[in-house]
């Protein structure tokens, strides 16, 4: 390889410090030294990367081209090396974590800035799944940790868990549906009538899992809660909402949460991971997740 991290540092120093020879005592090297280094980069790449006609030497268009490009490389091995040096004090280098559609994702963002801050250098990846993915997210490798786990682990153990809070899903419909004049509370046989609208299951080798659907009831599905209250509110289809999200639509007038015989539907949630799994990142995450402060923001309490 021509090009080495070293000849890129001696060339940024040259140009910070101004000189060969400030480079040279900035490295504690003799001024010899750094320009051989420059010599020999520019014999390997075929170019000139400093003018010396003038009193100082001062970078061609090639050169600073070269440093420009270059520093991006110095700061990632610098990156590197730091995240190298947490991950053997017991950070991980990435942490996955897969969260649950019924949480609330913008409550996570204090908690990722809060991380960020602890600059552990653990790099965090964040997914979305829906009922029975975020166990399947665990099963099949693609989560470390999961946030709003519901429901039992799957069979064959090797995990852990956490309970943190709970959440009702209510049931919700657009004010020009039909529902929306019946008497309270509603019977399954009027709700039956009508279309629902449902999330899929994202799970990938589990058994997908739904809720609140009738016997049959006609079914529209779609991807995610983002989804299924631009239906509903359209009125193509009712259905059930976490409590949070019903009450905002209500709020704007763009829903009706209505009673039913039924009631709402509760859910406990938890934070789950391998149990094998011991990394730093992860305990961090386990730990604020879990404490009742948070938990009741990721839930979408006040």
């Amino acid at each position: 390889m021509r090009l080495t991290l070293d000849a890129l540092s001696v060339l940024d120093i040259i140009d910070r410090k101004g000189s060969f020879a400030a480079a040279a005592e900035s490295l504690h090297r003799v001024p010899s030294a750094i320009t051989y280094t420059i010599q020999k980069l520019e014999q390997d790449l075929g170019v000139t990367l400093f003018d010396r006609e003038g009193y100082r030497a001062s970078l061609t268009t090639a050169g600073r081209e070269l440093l420009k490009e270059g520093r991006h490389l110095l700061q990632a091995a610098d990156a590197l090396e730091a995240r190298v040096k947490r991950v053997a004090t017991g950070w991980e280098a990435e942490l996955r974590i897969a969260v649950d559609d019924l949480i609330r994702f913008d409550a996570l963002l204090p908690l990722l800035a809060e991380f960020y801050a602890s600059e552990s250098g653990t790099r965090l990846r964040l997914s979305r799944e829906v009922y029975g993915g975020t166990w399947d997210a665990l099963l099949t490798g693609r989560a470390d940790l999961v946030i709003g786990a519901t429901g039992d682990a799957p069979p064959g153990g090797g995990y852990q868990s956490h309970p943190f809070g709970r959440m009702e899903l209510v049931f919700a419909i657009a004010p020009h549906h039909p529902l929306a004049d019946r008497p309270e509370p509603l019977a399954e046989e009027d709700i039956r009538r009508y279309r629902a609208v449902a999330i899929a299951d994202s799970s990938r080798t589990l058994p997908p899992r739904t809720s609140g659907l009738l016997t049959g009831q006609d079914v529209l599905t779609v991807a995610d809660f983002t989804a299924k209250v631009a239906a509903q509110r359209a009125g193509l289809g009712v259905g059930h909402l976490p409590a949070w999200i019903a009450e905002q639509e209500a709020a704007a007038g763009h829903l009706l949460i209505k009673k039913t015989q039924a009631g709402p539907i509760p859910f406990s949630l938890a934070a789950a991971w391998r149990s094998k799994h011991q990394g730093n990142a992860l305990a961090w995450f386990v730990a604020k997740v879990t404490a009742s402060s948070h938990a009741a923001m990721l839930t979408g309490k006040p």
